[in-house]
């Protein structure tokens, strides 16, 4: 396992949800606002973490199925139990295997919310997302703007370990990720071959009551900044958790008002 991604440890559902998920549900009904789908068609997601998008496209998006994977059988078994629908198949699976999910032209839409930076082959899973992708279907995705510090909790916290520990900097999802601006999502999308491709910025509040619920997710160990943090020796955990409290904005009441965005793209599959 490399310095880079040691800490990326994505078993816990709860503990997800307390970091990202309840940012991910806020995302999550704004980019289906802008896929504009109509109803009554077949959907696969890729990644589908603890289900916050697969909720949304069940309510917005009104589908005749949906098959929803994720790697995680934690985060599949918190998919189940919070989402109840016989439209959707929850399933362990590969982003790199997705005939194993769904047969081949079988989905009208496919997406993928705020994972694809973690597949190591990107053009290859957007290859599967076409083997399984009718002629004409829309495939759409969004990440989480790293490198242009769209997520200002999480560079928050980054800059203050880094500046207590050197060796965090190597450990930041805008170094990770460097390719996750609308540039380079752009170009994903164009090198896989997909047409009429778009962008777009999603941008949200993540307003924290108070540091409590800022600093707590960090302690509970999923992904990497969370992984970080628990790794370190309590007097290090101690410093770094004051050098945030002394740094992040705080309003009078205690609120900690911060904002986070990412880049959305659609594209469409050659009709054959």
């Amino acid at each position: 396992m490399t310095a880079t991604t040691r800490h990326d440890a994505w078993q816990s559902g709860d503990s997800y949800d307390a970091y990202m998920g309840r940012w991910s549900r806020q995302v999550a009904p704004r980019f289906l606002d802008w896929l504009g789908m109509a109803e009554g068609l077949d959907w696969f997601e890729v990644g589908c973490g603890t289900g916050a998008l697969s909720a949304a496209i069940l309510a917005q998006g009104k589908p005749r199925s949906l098959v929803s994977i994720d790697p995680s059988e934690a985060f599949i078994a918190k998919a189940r139990a919070s989402v109840a629908d016989p439209r959707v198949s929850f399933q362990v699976g590969d982003a790199l295997a997705l005939t194993a999910s769904a047969s081949a032209a079988s989905r009208d839409v496919i997406v993928a919310g705020l994972v694809l930076n973690f597949i190591p082959d990107r053009a290859e899973a957007l290859a599967e997302m076409q083997r399984i992708a009718r002629p004409g279907a829309t495939i759409g995705f969004y990440v989480w703007d790293y490198p242009g510090g769209g997520v200002e909790f999480m560079r928050a916290f980054w800059q203050a370990a880094a500046a207590l520990d050197a060796g965090a900097r190597d450990l930041t999802e805008d170094r990770r990720f460097p390719f996750c601006t609308r540039d380079g999502m752009a170009d994903l999308a164009c090198g896989a071959g997909l047409a009429s491709v778009a962008t777009v910025p999603i941008e949200i509040p993540t307003l924290f009551r108070d540091f409590d619920d800022y600093w707590l997710p960090f302690t509970l160990g999923a992904g990497p900044a969370p992984g970080y943090c628990a790794s370190l020796d309590p007097d290090a955990r101690q410093r770094l958790k004051e050098a945030l409290r002394a740094s992040l904005p705080t309003r009078a009441d205690g609120a900690i008002p911060l904002q986070a965005r990412a880049w959305a793209v659609r594209g469409r599959v050659a009709t054959r």
